[in-house]
């Protein structure tokens, strides 16, 4: 194929944040199209998309040359007064010196010399020029700029400094067609430097996106940078539609009169020859303390030496031959230090066992294991993993396969409060030059695009943001071309309405690219050598962090390891630690039985608020109608519930409660598939039926797995073969051996990784055990957990009462910093205690331990009346934490600053060596006050009970000795069908009816001045953010403020996914609760579900309703398929509508089949 004989050397990537928006994947298929050999990649101050570059161009047969658009400081680059001024300048890389430079020169920009930009001066490129190639930019780069303002003798000067910066051959001046008029004057200007000074000429296009139709897009782009509109006319904006990717032709057109500039592109892309080494791994280095020992043998004597201390674990969990299992057991330890050694990955196990060590002798709880590395026996006997891989049949090869020379990749959980104490030491213990977290990009996905662009088109936010929630929410990362299939109404709005149509058209260009940088939540990434000379750095707020996301960090050959926070293990601490306090117990975590019956039937119960894993309505029904009661059911629960799997839960479940026969269709899959009832769940089910029916060894099976779950089409038609071969081998009937291939195919789609699963049913199995036998102790532990987190708090609460414990309010002599074990109840913590700080806690906390406060005077009299000012004093009485000492609240918020006075004055006379009538009291008095004055405090009578609520909720953010809604418990079904606990179960768009108090009120402005208003409905399960439109809360405005329950209907608006799903209740109607409650239904329905009721069914619930006599219509639904009867009971049968009614129709009828409305 001839080439082309222009390239682009200027060029924007997505990677150009909302300023370039050029996709690697579309750039060089349009490359390739124009037989273009080589492109450039040029983004501002960045090397974010260099390595993502390098390999899709690789990808596309196209050579890619790494490069970066430069901000260079006007003075040094340390110099912050002179405003936002820098230059441009292009640099491309050369060589691999080239490449460090770059990296140098782009991280010194970032760390150092960051001011609005990331700049650089002239002195570091002089410093770091070696290697790269550089050119003068577009109009902003300093030589175009004094050009343009006239001064060709200052611009001479500052080509020839740049000349001498990078050699001669190695400095280009650049010309552009553009459309700008000013481009023109530029041009002339640089053509005549060019002859003056023998500089060569190049044509760029300083591309920004790829198609010039695309222009408007890149314009609105633009303005979500900037936060303007198209309306403004004071904004950034590239003025023509000229900065597209063109093809040679059209720029030999432009650039007729001088060829020279075209030609010398592709000279300088035959002297880029950078490329990136792969395969090669820089793992940290890990010292050894004596030096004889490489890391090898030292890595094999620890684990050699740690399997020998677990073995009376593993003996005690295993029946068997004692000498069988211990040689079982090393053998498979040998073959894995075999494996690892040869693949040369000590170092990286050595590593991981440290910090995991570090973390362990810090009393810094860490998980048993995640991902596939709970496979790993070498993992388990240097306790980096408590899974021991060979009792649940977990592979090694799945987590390190030796065909396949890939980084290992042990991701770890710590409890949050230590984890930034292991980043700390493995900062130390590497050096901080060596270690980094590491970047990630957010992305303009379907919603987030519509809104952006909506905001640039100037278009209402409210009418943006209803066209955004028209977008469904499932499946995650949907894209707007799948949303308008999706959702009819989204199609009609792009047909008929000009201005969304426009908007759709817009955010699709738009979609998906990248918007923003942040720093990933785990990954660190640390070096053997100074991070700078593997990976360009950069700043993200106070962090310095790589600028190569996570897989581009691993593709040139770093180490990354993922420090995850795992709050659960926040919660197992705390538990043990209350156990430990108000039990004398220890209780080892580690090695709880794993068969004890309590904990199972918890799980069968439902009972799962706060069990890792199993929170969510749909685990807890799963886990219900399957009633686990074995490690290995709790292992497939958290492996079925995903998308895929969901589908196979009746299946199982009716397999497990012995309802469908179990059959396999050979003998030899009965060992694998029994403890999951015959059906393939794992990944590692698929190996092992690869290994029995067709002798693949593990290494092969592994690679069968990943071919068959990515769907790899082509590979799986060369494995088929292989398999059926290996089956025949094995005299296995071929018609079966296709069968069970199939089967396999179905399955390893879907199929969960065993040994993660696993991991976490560990972690699902503690919480639960130690809720079924410590429910007081693990509930005060959840509720530390989520002390920032009012609506789990409410949650938790709730839960607590269901269980019969008391959750009691904060009190001076009994609560500590947070939540509390108070004998067989929880106590508030005084942290919880709103305008009460750590300085006033600690104060109060440090004098209790001379003995308990025993009254109001002797607590004024001993705590810091400076750190306990009058501030913190009225919200502990509000919360009530005086009860206690027999005081009325409103007596001490009273009188309290009277006594506060009292208390100073005689403390000051005390000091002055004056004795008051105070004193004379004190030493008189025989009842004592602990040395306190004997001021009395008049009594006075208690607050209603409604105001000693309302002021406990202004001081904790919580009622806990009350609710306003409790008095109405028994009767809010028959005002409801929802509420904020069980929203997350409901679909989007579902019109409710829930109950609550309004606990805040958050009013703001219309574009029309209009007041709308976001509320905050509180009721006994949580909080419901709920929306009033301007009119609808104009109209409901006072009974919002009445401070009384109410009920309100509306339609939901959920968008997100489970873990991030947000829900507001688009209100509709409101009606004080009381009143709802007089009259709240008028009929009574019966929904008989004709598949699974029978004539003698209805026949009894006909003679069981005739005793419910009442005034209310009732109707019975006859649902069969997709028809529906409706008959009306008739006047002799009218009902009356009681609980009672309700429990017996629905015990005929099935669950939920009685409708009140």
């Amino acid at each position: 194929m001839k080439h082309s004989d222009f390239v682009h050397l200027h060029l924007h990537t997505q990677y150009s944040l909302l300023d370039g928006m050029i996709r690697l994947d579309d750039v060089f298929k349009k490359a390739r199209q124009f037989k273009m050999p080589a492109v450039a990649i040029t983004d501002h101050g960045n090397m974010y998309g260099a390595v993502d570059f390098h390999k899709q161009a690789f990808d596309h047969g196209i050579k890619p040359i790494i490069g970066s658009e430069l901000y260079v400081a006007t003075n040094k680059l340390t110099d912050r007064t002179t405003g936002e001024t820098s230059r441009h300048l292009i640099v491309l890389v050369k060589n691999l010196q080239g490449y460090k430079n770059l990296m140098k020169l782009t991280t010194t920009a970032f760390l150092k010399g960051f001011y609005y930009r990331p700049r650089v001066d002239k002195e570091l490129l002089n410093e770091c020029h070696e290697g790269l190639i550089a050119s003068s930019a577009c109009l902003q780069g300093e030589i175009a700029g004094l050009i343009l303002q006239g001064n060709m003798d200052e611009a001479k000067n500052a080509a020839r400094q740049y000349l001498k910066i990078f050699g001669e051959g190695n400095f280009y001046l650049e010309i552009m067609e553009n459309g700008i008029p000013e481009q023109k004057i530029a041009n002339a200007g640089l053509i005549e430097i060019s002859k003056d000074l023998s500089i060569p000429l190049i044509a760029t296009n300083d591309c920004h996106y790829l198609e010039r139709e695309h222009a408007e897009a890149h314009d609105v782009l633009l303005c979500i940078q900037t936060g303007k509109t198209i309306k403004d006319t004071n904004r950034m904006s590239l003025s023509t539609d000229q900065f597209y990717f063109r093809s040679p032709e059209e720029m030999h057109q432009l650039f007729a009169e001088t060829p020279e500039a075209l030609s010398n592109t592709v000279s300088i892309a035959e002297k880029c020859n950078f490329s990136l080494e792969k395969g090669k791994f820089f793992l940290p280095n890990f010292e050894v303390k004596n030096p004889e020992e490489t890391l090898n043998e030292y890595l094999e004597r620890k684990a050699r030496e740690g399997l020998e201390k677990i073995f009376p674990v593993i003996l005690k969990n295993n029946k068997g031959d004692e000498d069988a299992l211990r040689e079982k057991y090393r053998k498979r330890l040998n073959e894995e230090l075999e494996i690892i050694k040869d693949m040369g990955f000590a170092g990286y196990f050595l590593i991981v066992s440290d910090f995991v060590k570090h973390a362990k002798h810090n009393d810094i709880p860490v998980g048993p294991g995640r991902g596939s590395a709970p496979g790993s026996l070498v993992a388990y006997a240097i306790r980096i993993t408590n899974i021991d891989p060979i009792r649940y049949n977990l592979f090694f090869e799945r987590f390190l396969n030796p065909s396949r020379r890939t980084m290992p990749d042990i991701d770890i959980d710590f409890c949050p409060e230590g984890r930034d104490d292991v980043i700390r030491y493995v900062t130390e213990k590497y050096g901080q030059d060596k270690v980094s977290q590491i970047i990630t990009f957010g992305k303009m996905q379907a919603k987030g695009v519509i809104r952006d662009v909506g905001r640039a088109l100037d278009i209402p936010y409210s009418e943006a943001d209803r066209i955004a929630k028209l977008i469904p929410s499932m499946p995650l990362n949907i894209t707007l071309d799948e949303a308008i299939k999706q959702e009819p109404r989204l199609a009609e709005e792009e047909k008929n309405n000009p201005t969304v149509a426009k908007l759709l058209s817009l955010s699709r260009i738009l979609e998906g690219l990248n918007r923003h940088s942040s720093t990933h939540a785990a990954g660190v990434v640390i070096s053997d050598v100074p991070l700078v000379e593997r990976v360009p750095l950069c700043s993200s707020k106070d962090d310095v962090v790589s600028q190569y996301s996570m897989n581009d960090i691993q593709e040139v050959g770093l180490t990354k390891f993922d420090f995850l926070g795992l709050k659960t293990l926040t919660v197992i601490k705390n538990t043990l630690k209350f156990i430990k306090e108000s039990k004398g117990l220890e209780i080892d975590i580690d090695t709880l039985p794993l068969n004890d019956k309590k904990t199972y039937e918890l799980f069968m119960r439902g009972e799962t608020d706060g069990i890792f894993q199993m929170e969510s309505t749909g685990m807890t029904d799963v886990a219900v109608k399957l009633k686990p009661d074995c490690i290995e059911d709790i292992i497939a629960l958290i492996a079925l519930y995903r998308p895929g799997p969901m589908k196979m839960v009746p299946e199982f479940t009716s397999r497990k409660q012995g309802e469908t026969k179990i059959s396999y269709e050979l003998p030899q899959l009965e060992e694998i598939l029994k403890e999951t009832y015959g059906i393939i769940l794992y990944q590692e089910q698929v190996m092992q039926i690869a290994s029995a029916i067709a002798g693949y060894s593990m290494a092969e099976a592994d690679t069968l797995r990943k071919v068959m779950s990515k769907k790899k089409a082509a590979e799986m038609e060369k494995e088929k073969p292989k398999f059926l071969d290996g089956a025949l081998k094995r005299k296995i009937n071929e018609a079966k051996a296709k069968k069970i291939w199939e089967q396999m195919e179905t399955f390893a789609s879907y199929g969960f990784n065993k040994s993660h699963s696993t991991a976490y049913a560990i972690i699902a199995y503690q919480t639960a055990y130690l809720k079924a036998h410590y429910p007081v102790e693990f509930m005060a532990a959840l509720l530390t957990s989520e002390k920032d987190n009012r609506d789990k708090i409410i949650k938790h609460m709730n839960a607590c009462k269901e269980m019969g414990i008391n959750v009691l309010p904060p009190d001076i002599n009994e609560s500590e910093m947070d939540f509390a074990v108070s004998g067989e109840n929880i106590r508030f913590g005084l942290a919880a205690i709103k305008n009460v700080g750590v300085a006033a806690i600690d104060s109060i906390i440090s004098v209790r331990q001379e003995g308990k406060f025993d009254s109001f005077i002797d607590f004024l009299s001993r705590v810091d009346l400076r750190r306990v000012n009058k501030r913190v004093i009225e919200s502990l009485i509000k919360c009530g934490a005086f009860d206690s000492l027999g005081y009325k609240r409103s007596q001490l918020t009273e009188y309290y600053e009277q006594a506060m006075e009292e208390v100073q004055r005689s403390q000051k006379e005390k000091q002055s060596n004056q004795s008051s009538f105070f004193d004379q009291l004190e030493s008189d008095s025989s009842s004592g006050e602990n040395g306190a004055l004997s001021y009395q405090i008049p009594d006075m009578p208690e607050w209603d009970h409604k105001k000693l609520l309302s002021i406990e909720r202004e001081a904790l953010g919580f009622y806990i000795t009350g609710h306003p809604l409790l008095r109405f418990a028994d009767r809010l079904k028959f005002a409801t069908d929802a509420d904020s606990g069980n929203l997350t179960s409901r679909r989007d768009k579902e019109s409710v009816t829930v109950a609550g108090v309004v606990s805040a009120i958050n009013e703001r402005k219309t574009k029309r001045n209009e007041t709308m208003c976001y509320i905050t409905l509180e009721d006994l399960h949580g909080s419901i953010n709920t929306l009033f439109f301007s009119d609808l809360y104009k109209k409901y405005y006072n009974i919002l403020h009445e401070d009384e329950p109410i009920v309100i209907k509306g339609t939901l608006d959920i968008s997100g996914g489970e873990e991030s799903q947000k829900i507001t209740l688009i209100a509709q109607e409101v009606t004080s609760l009381a009143i709802a409650l007089e009259n709240p239904y008028k009929q009574v329905r019966f929904m008989v579900d004709a598949s699974k009721v029978s004539t003698e069914n209805i026949s009894t619930l006909i003679s069981s309703i005739k005793k419910f006599h009442g005034k209310y219509e009732g109707y019975m639904h006859i649902l069969n398929g997709k028809s529906e009867t409706i008959v009306y009971l008739g006047d002799e049968l009218r009902l009356d509508i009681n609980d009672k009614l309700k429990k017996e129709a629905d015990s005929i009828l099935g669950q939920g089949a009685t409708i009140y409305n």
